[in-house]
């Protein structure tokens, strides 16, 4: 029973890593995506049928293929000891929800929107970048504490000069940061704030270009370098974990140095037994 289990579970592991077997998965999850779009427009309410037995098709595909990730692995256990399998397997799960029933519809659908998140799960280097992403989040925290310090300060000076100017736009700090936001964006900025604002104070232009200054080009600039210094990381992990790149290399060269000293510290305590007069 031992070996026929351990039989067909190499076969699932084979299969598993197999990359057509990966890249057909991610076909499937492209055609899950496409029929969830589909089902938005109404000029295919006639194939509502059809769509529905492919949603069918695709569900169960997916509900094989993550029994066949679970057989793959030594101990079931192991399945769930990776984060993305643990997400796999909640995205599957939700899907075998039913779409007949009228109130769980919705739900059903929603839920089926998730599987198009899988692609992440499926391809490394998108769970590289997304793991950067997270990552990065508590170090860009501080630079978002620091550019609301500056939002809060610039609206409490643009509330106060230009609160004549337009009460829908600086009538308030409220409103001032909203504004403020605006420009930020360099949504229509110039002509419905900077203009307007000129034409009662000339110099307002110098409010304005030191706030955008400061933002769009210092703190955009400090959390686009923190996301690049992460990724830079995230990526030198993954070539170490997968063997490759010169972090590999360097990991492989300290590896054999411990190696041979701990060789040379065997023969030493081997030569120094044989010959307790030697010299220490």
């Amino acid at each position: 029973m031992s070996t026929s289990f351990s039989t067909w579970q190499a076969r699932f592991e084979k299969l598993r890593s197999n990359t057509f077997f990966e890249t057909f998965v991610i076909a499937i999850i492209v055609v899950s995506a496409l029929v969830i779009g589909a089902r938005t427009y109404d000029e295919v309410s006639r194939f509502e049928q059809w769509l529905g037995v492919l949603d069918m098709a695709v569900t169960v595909f997916f509900l094989v293929e993550i029994l066949i990730r679970m057989a793959a692995e030594p101990r079931l256990r192991d399945f769930f000891k990776k984060g993305w399998n643990v997400f796999d397997f909640l995205i599957v799960t939700a899907s075998l929800i039913p779409m007949d029933e009228s109130e769980m519809v919705l739900l059903a659908r929603l839920l089926r929107i998730f599987r198009v998140l899988r692609l992440v799960s499926m391809i490394p280097e998108l769970q590289m970048l997304l793991s950067a992403l997270i990552k990065s989040i508590p170090r860009m925290g501080y630079v978002v504490l620091l550019m609301f310090i500056i939002f809060y300060i610039y609206a409490a000076i643009g509330s106060f000069l230009f609160h004549t100017v337009d009460e829908q736009l600086w009538g308030n700090i409220a409103l001032a940061m909203l504004t403020l936001f605006q420009v930020a964006t360099f949504e229509s900025w110039a002509t419905a704030v900077l203009y307007p604002t000129m034409e009662h104070f000339p110099y307002a232009w110098i409010y304005f270009l030191t706030f955008i200054f400061l933002n769009a080009f210092i703190f955009l600039n400090m959390m686009i370098g923190i996301v690049l210094d992460v990724m830079q990381k995230e990526s030198a992990q993954m070539a170490l974990d997968n063997g490759e790149g010169e972090e590999a290399e360097i990991q492989g060269l300290r590896s054999d140095v411990r190696e041979l000293r701990a060789q040379l510290d065997r023969m030493e305590a081997a030569l120094t037994k044989r010959d307790p007069n030697s010299p220490q």
